[in-house]
C-alpha cells in the first residue's frame, strides 16, 4: 500500500473515531491499523466490537446508489453471510439504543 494510501485510511479512521466518540460512543483506532500481533480491524467500539475501515474515491458508488431514499440496505452473496449497510449515525442511534455500550438513550 502506497503512503498516500496510508494516510487516506488514517485520516478517515481519525474521522470516524471522533464523530463516534462526539456522539458518545467510546471508540479508538487499532494499533497500526489491525496489523499488529494480536490486533484485528481499524477501530474498537467499547474494547469489544472490530470495524474495518475501507475509503474509495467512487469505489461504492453502486452501494450509495442502492441505498439512497432507504434506511437500510442488505448485501447477499452466494453461500455467505446477509451484510447490512446503514448510515452512520442511524448506527450510532442503534449502538445507544444498547446497553451493553454504557451509554445512556439519547447520550445521557
Amino acid at each position: 500500500m502506497g503512503k498516500m494510501q496510508r494516510r487516506k485510511g488514517y485520516r478517515v479512521e481519525n474521522e470516524i473515531v471522533n464523530y463516534l466518540k462526539k456522539h458518545g460512543i467510546p471508540a479508538k483506532r487499532v494499533p497500526l491499523s489491525g496489523s499488529a500481533d494480536g490486533f484485528k480491524g481499524d477501530i474498537l467500539i467499547d474494547e469489544s466490537l472490530k470495524c474495518e475501515v475501507k475509503a474509495r474515491k467512487d469505489g461504492f458508488k453502486q452501494i450509495y446508489d442502492w441505498l439512497e431514499g432507504n434506511d437500510y440496505l442488505f448485501l447477499k452473496a452466494n453461500r455467505k453471510k446477509v451484510l447490512v449497510v446503514m448510515e452512520i449515525d442511524e448506527f450510532i442511534e442503534l449502538l445507544k439504543t444498547q446497553s451493553a455500550f454504557g451509554v445512556k438513550k439519547n447520550g445521557f
